[in-house]
């Protein structure tokens, strides 16, 4: 489901090698003649049970010797002394149906390393299509990315050719890993795991926070654009810019960085390397959040003095060089729904329960709670220092201002739900 591909190369011989990669998942029934590891013809009692799982019950091209392989994958040179030729033709013949290479030598990880990164496979529609039409084998549509083990010294070009060479941390030769990106501490395959949830957690988390710093930006500007054409003065004061960028870009970039890597995590396929980082659920999130952000703020510039019955309009008390109860609740309300809104970008891919796990990350909790008790802060007693009323807002507007941030919620439902029903038609 990750889409990782395990294959065993190993010095073994092949009886062995197909039964530590049976036992390690490598091999599955369906890589055996009859898609049960028993020759056809032979009972699967036990006292055959021993005999069902072994090199010669297995498909074609699913398990080699490093000499077979050798001999398929290089052409010897017809002149005395010339060196032989790598055909990546044939070497893609092979490749998607080879799970084991027995008896292998150094050199055959590195030709497995460097054949699999020049392969173009993926760009001939026709061949992937067969593959996945008759021998139920999917092929990543874009230049396979190899990862290679190795602890000892002969390893160590094969790590290199490799993207991504793990050598064993107490096993391994100085060689290996001075030749490798990662060194397994513990010499455990298990954290190989682990380093790829943590890998993919990274990468999650930079979308989140460009999901939400893309939203605050969306909104800041549009609100910023649209109070200065129209009253020459924006209603975010250029102090009030800079508590927002810097409660976005340092708090909430620590917050939805901090969220752990969940199993989840290993059930999405891999991202193609030219495909955009911002995807097509993240849009529609970033938005729709916008324009109802914007929307309301819009509805407080130009309706909040008659709704609420206000003295006199921001704009106008700004020009006399005074802060209003106008224009402190926009901002206020700007902040709030940011708030929440950071909650909702916890999730990527149209998730219903944003705030599955919020637990479980303690330190996005705290940095949540503090950044809103900063916002009262500077809301209450900020006074001149943050352009709002001296004083601070009545309890009635700071209602209205968290209520219009909780509204950032069912909105984030709403985007999901139109996001599903769009796809589901598109599909039809």
């Amino acid at each position: 489901e990750a889409g990782i591909d395990v294959r065993l190369v190993t010095g073994d011989a092949p009886n062995t090698a197909v039964s530590i990669a049976f036992q390690a998942g490598i091999l599955r029934d369906h890589h055996f003649m009859d898609g049960t590891g028993t020759p056809t013809g032979e009972s699967t009692d036990v006292e055959t049970s021993q005999n069902q799982y072994v090199a010669a019950n297995l498909k074609p091209n699913v398990l080699m010797e490093g000499k077979d392989f050798r001999a398929r994958v290089y052409t010897q040179p017809t002149e005395k002394g010339g060196t032989p030729k790598f055909s990546q033709t044939e070497f893609d013949t092979i490749w998607p149906h080879l799970r084991v290479l027995a008896r292998s030598s150094p050199d055959d990880k590195l030709t497995l390393a460097h054949g699999l990164n020049q392969s173009t496979l993926y760009q001939d529609t026709v061949a992937t299509a067969k593959l996945e039409l008759d021998h139920n084998i999917s092929i990543f549509h874009d230049r396979q990315v190899i990862a290679m083990t190795g602890d000892g010294t002969n390893d160590a070009p094969a790590l290199k050719r490799a993207d991504i060479g793990f050598a064993m941390g107490i096993a391994g030769t100085q060689i290996a890993k001075d030749a490798a990106d990662i060194i397994l501490l513990d010499d455990n395959f298990a954290s190989i795991v682990t380093a790829a949830k943590w890998g993919r957690n990274v990468y999650a988390s930079i979308q989140k926070f460009l999901q939400f710093q893309l939203t605050v930006n969306i909104s800041a500007v549009i609100t910023a654009l649209v109070g200065s054409f129209d009253h020459q003065i924006s209603p975010l004061a250029a102090i009030q810019l800079l508590w927002v960028n810097l409660l976005m870009d340092a708090l909430a970039s620590l917050a939805l960085a901090s969220e752990p890597p969940v199993d989840g995590l290993l059930k999405r396929p891999p991202v193609n390397r030219s495909e955009s980082m911002i995807t097509k659920q993240m849009w529609c999130n970033m938005l729709g959040q916008s324009a109802y952000q914007v929307t309301a703020i819009m509805a407080l510039l130009y309706g909040g003095v008659t709704w609420f019955e206000l003295e006199e309009e921001g704009h106008i008390a700004k020009e006399a060089g005074e802060n209003s109860v106008h224009y402190t609740i926009i901002f206020n309300a700007f902040v709030w729904m940011q708030l929440f809104n950071e909650v909702n970008c916890r999730m990527l891919d149209g998730e219903f329960n944003v705030f599955k796990g919020v637990l479980n990350n303690p330190l996005f909790c705290g940095i949540l709670v503090t950044t809103a008790i900063l916002q009262v802060i500077m809301v209450q007693f900020g006074s001149y220092a943050m352009s709002v009323i001296p004083g601070g807002l009545s309890l009635r507007y700071w209602g209205l201002c968290i209520a219009l941030g909780f509204g950032s919620l069912p909105v984030q439902q709403i985007i999901n739900v139109l996001v599903r029903c769009f796809r589901g038609k598109k599909k039809e």
